[in-house]
């Protein structure tokens, strides 16, 4: 009998241990009242929370409080024109505003371990000005997620090439918010999880995400995939120095 029970023990340790891994990313926070929502969800859901924001800090305060992990979103160029808010980058930047820029835009957001871009489908594409955002965010010993905006993105070309911690994003949750849509898009996260056995995905404080969020996320574990920080699934010798659970770096 104690046979039984230790082998049944050894088989639920190695189940545990190959669980699919999903890192959720929530987006776009500090401008709306209504972000103070995310605070709601699960610690293990991380915070990309947007520099000189009015309740930017408050945030990423408070969701480190509760135990989140706190990322920087940092506002670049996009090929649409859209309006970035304080701190921007822009292909029109010098070298010198960028850096000044990436590391003002740091420095407002408390306990940000990593960041990622919040559009940027025409600053991603040029290599000087996201060589100059690398070195930055490598001093101030940053990892990166590109957030995938453009397939002609070359932020995590030069990350590799500096040796940054480096994550992509694989999933959009919340491109449409209708509930049928959410529910598509969340079984396909379920879906990709499993098979590729780690997913980083990235939503949006929206209402109706947070919504969905706060009555789905449950079904993740019923799933066997196990919800966590997005520096959770950094190379290994990184995840190792930070004292998280490393699995194989997303490319």
């Amino acid at each position: 009998m104690r046979l039984l029970y230790s082998l049944a023990l050894l088989a639920l340790s190695i189940s545990q241990s190959y669980a699919a891994q999903l890192a959720l990313i929530i987006d776009d926070i500090g401008y709306r009242h209504t972000d103070k929502a995310v605070l709601a969800l699960p610690n293990t859901v991380t915070l990309a929370v947007l520099p000189h924001t009015p309740l930017g800090k408050e945030l990423a305060n408070a969701g480190h409080q509760k135990g989140h992990e706190i990322m920087l979103h940092l506002p670049m160029q996009a090929l649409n024109g859209k309006t970035l808010g304080l701190g921007g980058l822009t292909n029109t930047m010098t070298e010198a505003q960028i850096r000044t820029s990436v590391i003002d835009a740091i420095n407002s957001v408390p306990f940000a371990k990593g960041a990622n871009n919040h559009m940027g489908s025409l600053l991603t594409q040029l290599d000087d000005p996201m060589l100059w955002v690398m070195e930055t965010l490598k001093q101030k010993q940053l990892y990166f997620v590109d957030s995938m905006t453009t397939r002609f993105t070359k932020a995590g070309d030069n990350a590799d090439k500096l040796g940054i911690p480096l994550l992509k994003r694989q999933l959009f949750l919340d491109n449409d918010t209708s509930a049928d849509a959410l529910e598509r898009q969340f079984n396909l996260m379920i879906s990709q999880a499993h098979t590729q056995g780690s997913l980083v995905v990235i939503a949006h404080p929206y209402p109706e995400t947070m919504r969905f969020l706060g009555d789905n996320l449950h079904r993740l574990k019923t799933e066997g995939i196990d919800l966590v920080p997005a520096s959770s699934l950094l190379p290994i010798g990184i995840a190792l120095k930070s004292g998280t659970n490393p699995v194989a770096v997303l490319k």
